[in-house]
């Protein structure tokens, strides 16, 4: 071979890695421009099923769930589409694969992470609250701030952050106080013996219907005596709240409802007393008192 025919077939060579290089590019291009249109096609679909959810319930760690998972869905649709493209067929299968492995893998490694993760895909469908509602779970007691798919994060009345396990939560019993926005409290009042009973438990009834906040009609106050103690007649007063209802939250519609029966009762002449200690002596001897 010459020098003429070595500098044509360097000129080929050439030729062709210039027009495969092409190639590549066009293809680089066509992918970058599919990859674009289903992420902004993901993007708006997520935004779509937001909106129309949040539209027919306030749930929205249920909603927010549901469309991460239709747009991660739809990437991976657009990844597919761009290997088939470039013929990676294999590629695709093999991906598929060694993604199964290591999902066993990583899934057995990370046994935690992985039972809060389903838990908190269980606690996005159930729904057992919402967030603000009042709940009780291991003996946490709070105002539900936040639901993700990990834990659960509760505002304590003494202004703690809980973060409980989402595991945690399917195991063990939960108490929601404010499902369906209703929640009952108690007084408990002590009459002096001898005194009019009736007359006070219903001077204390038509006051605990004046308060604001506690609810009439289905869910009207009730007075009824509950115990017999050493030093009182116990009456115990059942009212209800709403707590949807924030201009007149729980504590300050139960200390106005203490204060209006207190004052009612003793504006009637209704003695309270506290604790009384009898006194007895022994076989009749006289009690000695000592003045020091």
């Amino acid at each position: 071979m010459n020098i003429r025919d070595s500098i044509e077939r360097l000129k080929e060579i050439f030729l062709e890695d210039i027009e495969g290089l092409n190639r590549l590019l066009i293809g680089l291009l066509i992918a970058g421009a599919i990859l674009v249109i289903f992420l902004f096609l993901s993007k708006w679909i997520k935004k779509l099923i937001t909106n129309r959810l949040n539209r027919r319930g306030n749930d929205h760690l249920l909603v927010e769930f549901i469309a991460a998972g239709v747009r991660g869905i739809i990437i991976i649709f657009a990844l597919t589409v761009i290997f088939r493209f470039f013929g990676l067929t294999g590629l695709v299968s093999g991906i598929l694969a060694g993604a199964g492995i290591t999902a066993f893998i990583v899934g057995f490694a990370l046994k935690d992470i992985g039972e809060n993760f389903l838990a908190g895909i269980l606690l996005a469908f159930k729904r057992p609250f919402r967030v603000g509602d009042i709940v009780e779970i291991n003996g946490v007691r709070g105002r539900v701030l936040m639901l993700n798919l990990r834990d659960t994060q509760i505002k304590t009345r003494d202004g703690k952050d809980v973060f409980i396990p989402n595991a945690s939560i399917i195991k063990n019993p939960l108490t929601n106080f404010t499902i369906d926005g209703f929640l009952a409290y108690n007084i408990v009042v002590g009459l002096d013996y001898g005194c009019d009973y009736e007359k006070a438990m219903t001077l204390i009834n038509n006051t605990i219907v004046t308060v604001p906040g506690v609810l009439k009609g289905n869910k009207k106050p009730t007075v009824n005596v509950s115990d017999l103690s050493a030093s009182t007649l116990n009456v115990t007063v059942t009212y209800w709240v709403n707590t949807h209802n924030k201009t007149q939250p729980d504590p300050k519609v139960r200390s106005n409802a203490i204060l209006a029966v207190l004052t009612t009762l003793e504006g009637a002449g209704f003695n309270l007393p506290g604790n009384i200690v009898e006194l007895k002596n022994h076989n009749n001897h006289p009690i000695k008192h000592n003045p020091s």
